[in-house]
Formats: structure tokens, C-alpha cells, sequence
């Protein structure tokens, strides 16, 4: 079984085109994380990473399902590895996709969490951003931008659906407002189960040294680079991702070596 844990401000379009090539090997469970997508309320605790964890972990034992790989991109991964290291999931590997694992360099790491917490105060701004999204184009010149990745005309209008709702802006912004990534990556070197991280070498959002320190930090773990894809590396190439998904299963015992085409 494998659980997939999408980024800040996405939601579970992002596996659109990636799921179904993963539901050849693995019964697969891909949740919209609290405050993202079209989900209502908010978990004890708010969106700090421990309580969206909390929150997956509450999800699993409700479902009475163990997953035995959990998959995160960008800020799903720390909640993935955040879950395993506070004992909400019991994988017998991760994989963190494009993930934002470490505190932002320099001048960013003081400015960005600062901005966020402005924005979260001031409740015009959800509608602000939602307003802006609605407008024609605007979604796809910005994941271009912010991203570094190139995803065709559905997967924008699905962005652009979720960015036109205030209810969403609403809760990326809270979640980003609460993000403390200086602790994680305190906690990160704890890490015990395998992890591959992988990481297009075009991300505008999060770069390759990056991935290279958090590799770097974790004795279990190895990185993945993927050439000429940004940020929504498995957007671009789901059929790339569901390969390296699929190797590290087999190789972590999570798939047997040549697993038929049934879902486990």
C-alpha cells in the first residue's frame, strides 16, 4: 500500500496522471491534506507540520490501513517523514519528491516565514489571491515562474480552480504561517527507514543543493536527480516518476522483485 501526500497549496489533482500508472502495483490512498483542496475544518493544532502529521496518522488508523511506502512532494514530504519520525506511520521506506525539507537560505529564511504570518493576519488576502488566480492565464504564467516546471493546459486549470478558491488560499497560507522547518531539519538526521529523494535539476522552487543537504543529513537515504524538469517533476513525467517509485519499492521490499500487474 502506498500513501501519497501532496505539497502547500496543491491537492490531489497533482497525481492525476501519476496514480494510475501506481495503482498497477500498489493499492493506493491519496488524501487532500487539512486545509487544502475542497476539505472543510482544520485538526487539533492548527497547520504546523506536527498537527498535519497528527492528522495523517488519525486518517491511517480511521481507515485501519498500514501503507508500507509513503510518497510526499515538495512540503508533503516533511509531513510524510515528520509522520514516521513521530510514530503516526510505519513505512518501510519514503520518498520525497522535489521536497522542502531545510529552512530557506539566507535572507529568504528570515523574510519568507515573516510574510506568510503577515498574510495569515489579514483576512482580505485569501480573496485577494483567489481573485488573481481567476484571472485568464494568470495561474499557468505563475506555476511557470514559481516552479520551473511545464504542465499542460488541465493540469493548470486544476491549479487554477483551487488557487480561484479562497477557502484553499486560505489554508496554504495558514499552513506556510506555521511551517517550522529549522526544528525538522533539527529532527531530520533521526530518520531510520530508507529515503530516496528526487528532485528535478530545473526546480525554481527548491534547489538541487538542497536535496544534496538533506541526502546528506539521513544515513538511509540516496537522491534521484531527474534532468530538465522543475518543480511538478511528476507532473511533467508521470511515466519517469512511477519507474523510480516502483524501483525503490522493489529494492526496499515494499514490491517483490518482479510483482505482477495486481495492486498489493
Amino acid at each position: 500500500m502506498l500513501l501519497l501526500l501532496h505539497g502547500t497549496a496543491s491537492a490531489t489533482h497533482s497525481w492525476r496522471d501519476l496514480m494510475p500508472l501506481l495503482a498497477r502495483h500498489f493499492t493506493v490512498v491519496a488524501p487532500d491534506l487539512p486545509g487544502h483542496g475542497f476539505t472543510a475544518g482544520r485538526p487539533s493544532g492548527g497547520l504546523s507540520m506536527p498537527a498535519m502529521a497528527r492528522a495523517v496518522g488519525d486518517l491511517i488508523a480511521a481507515l485501519g490501513i498500514s501503507p508500507q511506502l509513503v510518497l510526499g512532494h515538495s512540503a508533503g514530504a516533511a509531513i510524510a517523514i515528520r509522520a514516521v519520525l513521530d510514530g503516526a506511520v510505519s513505512p518501510k521506506a519514503v520518498i520525497g519528491m522535489n521536497a522542502a525539507l531545510l529552512p530557506f537560505p539566507g535572507l529568504a529564511a528570515k523574510i519568507f516565514p515573516g510574510l506568510a504570518r503577515m498574510l495569515f493576519v489579514n483576512p482580505f488576502a485569501p480573496h485577494i489571491f483567489a481573485g488573481i488566480a481567476r484571472q485568464q492565464g494568470e495561474t499557468g504564467s505563475f506555476l511557470a515562474r514559481s516552479t520551473g516546471s511545464k504542465i499542460d493546459a488541465a493540469g493548470a486549470d486544476f491549479y487554477g480552480r483551487l488557487f480561484g478558491t479562497p477557502g484553499h488560499c486560505s489554508g496554504a497560507i495558514t499552513m506556510m504561517a506555521d511551517w517550522d522547518l529549522d526544528s525538522f531539519a533539527r529532527d531530520l538526521p533521526s530518520l531510520r527507514v530508507p529515503l530516496l529523494l528526487v528532485h528535478g535539476d530545473r526546480d525554481a522552487a527548491i534547489s538541487v543543493d538542497s536535496a544534496r543537504e538533506a541526502t546528506a543529513r539521513v544515513t538511509a537515504a540516496k537522491l534521484t536527480i531527474q534532468p530538465a524538469l522543475g518543480h511538478l517533476a511528476h507532473e511533467e513525467s508521470p511515466a519517469e516518476a512511477a519507474e523510480i517509485i516502483t524501483g525503490f519499492a522493489r529494492e526496499t521490499g515494499v514490491l517483490p522483485q518482479a510483482d505482477s500487474d495486481d495492486p498489493r
